[in-house]
Protein backbone atom coordinates (compact mmCIF):
# COMPACT_ATOMS: atom_id res chain seq x y z
CA UNK A 1 0.00 0.00 0.00
CA UNK A 2 1.27 3.46 -0.90
CA UNK A 3 -0.87 5.26 1.69
CA UNK A 4 -3.96 5.22 3.88
CA UNK A 5 -6.25 5.54 0.85
CA UNK A 6 -5.40 1.93 0.04
CA UNK A 7 -3.72 2.31 -3.37
CA UNK A 8 -2.09 -1.08 -3.94
CA UNK A 9 1.09 -1.56 -5.97
CA UNK A 10 -0.55 -4.53 -7.71
CA UNK A 11 -3.08 -2.05 -9.09
CA UNK A 12 -0.81 0.99 -9.52
CA UNK A 13 2.36 -0.69 -10.90
CA UNK A 14 4.37 2.43 -10.11
CA UNK A 15 7.53 0.34 -9.82
CA UNK A 16 6.67 -1.30 -13.13
CA UNK A 17 4.69 -4.39 -14.13
CA UNK A 18 4.50 -6.83 -11.23
CA UNK A 19 5.81 -9.70 -13.34
CA UNK A 20 8.96 -7.68 -14.09
CA UNK A 21 9.92 -7.42 -10.41
CA UNK A 22 11.28 -10.97 -10.34
CA UNK A 23 15.04 -10.93 -9.92
CA UNK A 24 15.22 -7.16 -9.39
CA UNK A 25 17.38 -5.71 -6.61
CA UNK A 26 15.14 -3.33 -4.65
CA UNK A 27 16.00 -1.01 -1.76
CA UNK A 28 13.21 -0.04 0.64
CA UNK A 29 14.02 3.26 2.39
CA UNK A 30 12.53 3.84 5.85
CA UNK A 31 11.12 0.36 5.81
CA UNK A 32 9.66 0.22 9.31
CA UNK A 33 8.60 -3.40 9.80
CA UNK A 34 9.46 -4.11 6.12
CA UNK A 35 5.93 -4.72 4.87
CA UNK A 36 6.85 -3.51 1.37
CA UNK A 37 10.00 -5.66 1.24
CA UNK A 38 7.98 -8.68 2.33
CA UNK A 39 5.57 -8.13 -0.57
CA UNK A 40 8.43 -7.56 -3.01
CA UNK A 41 10.09 -10.80 -1.95
CA UNK A 42 6.80 -12.54 -2.63
CA UNK A 43 6.96 -11.31 -6.22
CA UNK A 44 10.42 -12.78 -6.67
CA UNK A 45 12.39 -9.56 -6.16
CA UNK A 46 15.53 -9.31 -4.02
CA UNK A 47 14.68 -6.56 -1.51
CA UNK A 48 16.82 -4.95 1.16
CA UNK A 49 14.89 -3.22 3.97
CA UNK A 50 16.64 -0.21 5.50
CA UNK A 51 15.54 1.82 8.52
CA UNK A 52 17.17 4.04 11.13
CA UNK A 53 15.13 2.50 13.95
CA UNK A 54 16.51 -0.64 15.58
CA UNK A 55 13.14 -1.26 17.21
CA UNK A 56 11.33 -1.23 13.86
CA UNK A 57 13.82 -3.68 12.40
CA UNK A 58 13.40 -5.94 15.43
CA UNK A 59 9.68 -5.98 14.66
CA UNK A 60 10.47 -6.86 11.04
CA UNK A 61 12.71 -9.68 12.25
CA UNK A 62 9.94 -11.10 14.44
CA UNK A 63 7.49 -11.09 11.53
CA UNK A 64 10.06 -12.84 9.35
CA UNK A 65 11.22 -12.71 5.76
CA UNK A 66 14.19 -14.05 3.80
CA UNK A 67 15.80 -10.72 2.95
CA UNK A 68 18.43 -8.46 4.57
CA UNK A 69 17.53 -5.87 7.22
CA UNK A 70 19.90 -2.91 7.47
CA UNK A 71 20.02 -0.25 10.19
CA UNK A 72 21.41 2.92 8.62
CA UNK A 73 20.83 6.60 7.93
CA UNK A 74 19.06 7.21 4.60
CA UNK A 75 21.39 10.17 4.09
CA UNK A 76 24.47 7.91 4.16
CA UNK A 77 23.51 4.63 2.49
CA UNK A 78 26.03 1.83 3.17
CA UNK A 79 25.98 0.49 -0.39
CA UNK A 80 28.20 0.79 -3.43
CA UNK A 81 27.21 2.89 -6.43
CA UNK A 82 24.70 1.27 -8.80
CA UNK A 83 23.74 -1.54 -6.42
CA UNK A 84 19.96 -1.57 -7.05
CA UNK A 85 17.50 -1.66 -9.92
CA UNK A 86 14.67 0.00 -7.98
CA UNK A 87 14.04 1.85 -4.72
CA UNK A 88 10.84 2.61 -2.87
CA UNK A 89 9.61 4.32 0.27
CA UNK A 90 6.04 4.41 1.55
CA UNK A 91 5.85 7.21 4.13
CA UNK A 92 9.41 6.45 5.18
CA UNK A 93 12.50 8.60 5.84
CA UNK A 94 11.86 11.62 3.59
CA UNK A 95 9.24 13.40 5.77
CA UNK A 96 11.56 13.10 8.77
CA UNK A 97 14.79 14.62 7.44
CA UNK A 98 15.69 18.30 7.28
CA UNK A 99 17.69 17.83 4.05
CA UNK A 100 15.71 15.59 1.68
CA UNK A 101 18.06 16.35 -1.23
CA UNK A 102 20.84 14.55 0.64
CA UNK A 103 18.66 11.43 0.83
CA UNK A 104 17.54 11.70 -2.79
CA UNK A 105 21.12 12.04 -4.01
CA UNK A 106 22.12 8.96 -2.01
CA UNK A 107 19.25 6.96 -3.47
CA UNK A 108 20.19 8.07 -6.97
CA UNK A 109 23.81 7.08 -6.33
CA UNK A 110 22.93 3.49 -5.42
CA UNK A 111 20.52 3.06 -8.35
CA UNK A 112 21.65 1.67 -11.67
CA UNK A 113 21.13 3.80 -14.80
CA UNK A 114 17.45 3.75 -15.68
CA UNK A 115 16.57 2.85 -12.10
CA UNK A 116 13.31 4.08 -10.62
CA UNK A 117 12.62 5.51 -7.15
CA UNK A 118 9.02 5.77 -6.00
CA UNK A 119 8.19 7.42 -2.68
CA UNK A 120 5.00 8.50 -0.96
CA UNK A 121 4.53 11.22 1.66
CA UNK A 122 1.66 13.05 3.28
CA UNK A 123 0.26 15.40 0.65
CA UNK A 124 1.66 18.87 1.44
CA UNK A 125 -1.78 20.52 1.36
CA UNK A 126 -2.77 18.58 4.48
CA UNK A 127 -0.40 20.72 6.54
CA UNK A 128 -2.85 23.62 6.20
CA UNK A 129 -5.69 21.65 7.83
CA UNK A 130 -6.19 20.25 11.35
CA UNK A 131 -5.38 16.55 11.64
CA UNK A 132 -8.99 15.57 12.35
CA UNK A 133 -11.15 13.09 10.41
CA UNK A 134 -14.46 14.97 10.81
CA UNK A 135 -15.80 18.35 9.63
CA UNK A 136 -13.38 20.15 11.97
CA UNK A 137 -10.58 18.90 9.70
CA UNK A 138 -11.93 20.72 6.65
CA UNK A 139 -11.17 24.33 7.60
CA UNK A 140 -7.77 25.85 6.89
CA UNK A 141 -6.01 26.56 10.19
CA UNK A 142 -2.39 27.20 9.18
CA UNK A 143 -0.37 28.59 6.31
CA UNK A 144 0.52 26.09 3.62
CA UNK A 145 3.74 28.06 3.19
CA UNK A 146 4.84 27.79 6.84
CA UNK A 147 7.69 25.30 6.76
CA UNK A 148 8.17 25.13 10.53
CA UNK A 149 8.67 21.45 11.42
CA UNK A 150 6.18 19.62 13.62
CA UNK A 151 8.00 18.56 16.82
CA UNK A 152 6.97 16.43 19.78
CA UNK A 153 9.13 16.54 22.93
CA UNK A 154 9.47 14.38 26.02
CA UNK A 155 9.38 15.69 29.59
CA UNK A 156 13.06 16.67 29.34
CA UNK A 157 12.47 18.74 26.23
CA UNK A 158 14.15 16.31 23.88
CA UNK A 159 12.65 15.88 20.44
CA UNK A 160 11.10 12.41 20.14
CA UNK A 161 9.27 12.97 16.84
CA UNK A 162 10.01 15.49 14.10
CA UNK A 163 8.29 15.83 10.74
CA UNK A 164 9.27 18.40 8.12
CA UNK A 165 6.87 20.20 5.81
CA UNK A 166 7.76 20.71 2.16
CA UNK A 167 5.38 22.30 -0.32
CA UNK A 168 4.59 20.48 -3.55
CA UNK A 169 6.94 22.86 -5.37
CA UNK A 170 9.67 22.15 -2.80
CA UNK A 171 9.36 18.42 -3.43
CA UNK A 172 9.63 18.85 -7.20
CA UNK A 173 12.67 21.13 -6.86
CA UNK A 174 14.31 18.66 -4.44
CA UNK A 175 13.88 15.85 -6.95
CA UNK A 176 15.33 17.91 -9.80
CA UNK A 177 18.23 19.18 -7.64
CA UNK A 178 19.16 15.60 -6.77
CA UNK A 179 19.56 14.67 -10.43
CA UNK A 180 16.40 12.60 -10.80
CA UNK A 181 13.82 13.04 -13.54
CA UNK A 182 10.25 13.28 -12.25
CA UNK A 183 8.08 11.10 -14.48
CA UNK A 184 4.81 11.07 -12.53
CA UNK A 185 3.05 12.60 -9.55
CA UNK A 186 0.15 10.51 -8.26
CA UNK A 187 -2.51 11.91 -5.92
CA UNK A 188 -4.70 8.90 -5.02
CA UNK A 189 -8.42 9.54 -4.72
CA UNK A 190 -10.24 8.02 -1.74
CA UNK A 191 -11.95 4.84 -3.01
CA UNK A 192 -15.61 4.06 -2.23
CA UNK A 193 -14.70 0.72 -0.63
CA UNK A 194 -12.48 2.32 2.04
CA UNK A 195 -14.70 3.25 4.99
CA UNK A 196 -11.87 3.39 7.54
CA UNK A 197 -11.00 6.28 9.82
CA UNK A 198 -7.45 6.46 11.12
CA UNK A 199 -6.00 9.52 12.80
CA UNK A 200 -6.88 12.42 10.52
CA UNK A 201 -7.73 10.11 7.62
CA UNK A 202 -11.35 9.48 6.67
CA UNK A 203 -13.67 9.10 3.66
CA UNK A 204 -15.02 12.60 4.39
CA UNK A 205 -11.66 14.31 4.09
CA UNK A 206 -10.35 11.93 1.45
CA UNK A 207 -13.23 12.75 -0.84
CA UNK A 208 -12.43 16.47 -0.74
CA UNK A 209 -8.67 16.95 -0.38
CA UNK A 210 -5.72 14.74 -1.33
CA UNK A 211 -4.03 12.93 1.52
CA UNK A 212 -1.04 11.29 -0.17
CA UNK A 213 1.44 12.40 -2.83
CA UNK A 214 3.44 9.74 -4.67
CA UNK A 215 6.50 10.80 -6.66
CA UNK A 216 7.82 8.55 -9.42
CA UNK A 217 11.44 9.40 -10.24
CA UNK A 218 13.98 7.91 -12.61
CA UNK A 219 17.72 8.03 -12.91
CA UNK A 220 18.52 8.68 -16.58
Amino acid sequence: MWGPEGLDEVEAELLGPTEDLKGQDVLEIGSGAAQCSRWLAGQGARPVALDLSHRQLQHALRIGGAFPLVQADAGALPFKDASFDLACSAYGALPFVADPVLVLREVRRVLRPGGRFVFSVTHPIRWAFPDEPGPEGLSVSASYFDRTPYVEQDERGRAVYVEHHRTLGDRVRDIVASGFRLVDLVEPEWPAWNTSEWGGWSPLRGGLIPGTAIFVCERD
